[in-house]
């Protein structure tokens, strides 16, 4: 059977599309694996690309209220093998969140292996919104066998072009395009994503990954990350201010299953050191504003926002911005303090280590810290990124030629 599929408005990431679509089309036959937030166009690219595909072509989703069993993987491959015996063109399998299934990597390793002994003409795609159940299947089954895509927010530049954002704008709905349409209600905006987001990945997704002994903890967590973007907040601060706050390992997971899900990304802090990056305190960077905003914010009345939590947005949309960068080009991204000296993030790239300032405000000047940072990290290079051109002693980029581009800093 052929599916066909028509959007009437498709949502088109082109770079990413060209990448995953030339990885299918190309050699070596490899399974292609597609991970990141939910609602960022995951399944509306593949259906596209299922669309463009000439031959026949299957597309299955274990996103359901009751979750397949494992046959549903057995079901489904093997009618996309029956129909490239039968067709002179090769077959495409999609199967959307096969993550939910348990021991699918397994039996995905068998079937692909099979495959490629029987030189049989048929390309996979998997898709998925968990980091961490997905990651650890390719890791202890697939190893050789797949390439990885990483799909995240829209980032400011997709925003603008698509949607018209401005980048003030961007600081305040962020990045997922099924909720910019409603932008001009912010109420409804603010509701889509928490009931529609939020509350489906902590409520199911992150169920999913492991086993969670205080879902309203989880909540908790969540909630107290989006109050301190861009903030550094001890453990014990963390359990100071929440109800049932468990102790510091139980809060360190839940930070962990909140990052595997694609909605917090908490830094160590840089040291030359890994033992100590390892145990320090984090620093948390929510990985789209619009979390933040939702929560804390939920009418977006800007009155109520004043310059120091403005300051803290595009502090953590800069982070935000920085983190699937580095993800996809292999570097890392920490932060760095020495008592009262910081710098807002530091960024390891290959033989490259750079510190980076964000000042948002027109009268923030200081740069103390990264000059600090400077002295003890000679080899280091230093960049601003800011809304006006008097750091004169550093690289300097505005905000705007960051967002358009975040590779520049590096």
């Amino acid at each position: 059977m052929v599916y066909a599929w028509s959007m009437s408005k498709p949502y088109v990431r082109p770079h990413l599309f060209d990448e995953l679509w030339n990885a299918l089309t190309g050699e070596p036959s490899l399974i292609q694996v597609v991970i990141g937030p939910r609602q960022v166009g995951k399944t509306t690219m593949a259906l596209q690309i299922l669309e463009r595909w000439k031959g026949p072509k299957i597309y299955a989703t274990a996103d359901s209220p009751d979750t397949p069993n494992i046959e549903w993987i057995s079901t489904h491959w093997e009618r996309a093998r029956r129909l490239s015996y039968s067709s002179s063109e090769r077959s495409f399998l999609i199967l959307d969140e096969v993550q939910k299934i348990p021991h699918w990597s397994e039996l995905v390793k068998k079937l692909a292996d099979q495959d490629r002994r029987q030189k049989t003409n048929l390309r996979v795609l998997v898709l998925s919104s968990s980091a961490l159940l997905v990651q650890k299947g390719l890791i202890e089954s697939l190893a050789g066998r797949f390439e990885l895509h990483r799909h995240p927010h829209w980032q400011y530049k997709e925003c603008h072009n698509y949607f018209n954002l401005s980048l003030e704008d961007y600081f305040l709905f962020g990045g997922y395009p099924g909720a910019l349409s409603l932008r001009d209600d912010p109420v409804r905006w603010s509701r889509y994503i928490r009931d529609a987001l939020i509350e489906t990945v902590i409520g199911k997704d992150v169920l999913l990954m492991a086993t969670v002994q205080k879902p309203a903890l989880l909540r908790q967590v969540f909630g107290m990350a989006c109050a301190h973007p861009a903030e550094i907040v001890s453990y014990t601060k963390m359990m100071g201010q929440l109800m049932d706050a468990g102790n510091t390992v139980t809060i360190a997971n839940y930070l962990h299953l909140l990052s595997a899900a694609f909605f917090v990304n908490p830094l160590s802090k840089w040291s030359g050191s890994q033992l100590r990056r390892r145990g320090s305190i984090p620093k948390i960077v929510l990985r789209d504003n619009s979390l933040i905003n939702s929560i804390v914010f939920p009418n977006l009345n800007k009155r109520d926002m004043d310059a120091v939590w403005r300051g803290r947005l595009v502090e953590n949309c800069v982070g935000a911005a920085l983190t699937p960068m580095l993800e996809q080009a292999g570097g890392e991204l920490f932060y760095w303090r020495d008592r009262q000296d910081e710098v807002d993030y530091v960024i390891r790239y290959g033989q490259k280590l750079i510190g980076v300032e964000v000042k948002s405000g027109k009268a923030s000047s200081d740069l103390s810290g990264l000059k600090i940072f400077k002295k003890r990290y000679p080899e280091a290079e230093c960049v601003v990124i800011s809304t006006n051109n008097k750091y004169k002693d550093f690289k300097q980029l505005s905000l705007e030629d960051f967002f358009n581009d975040p590779k520049k800093i590096v």
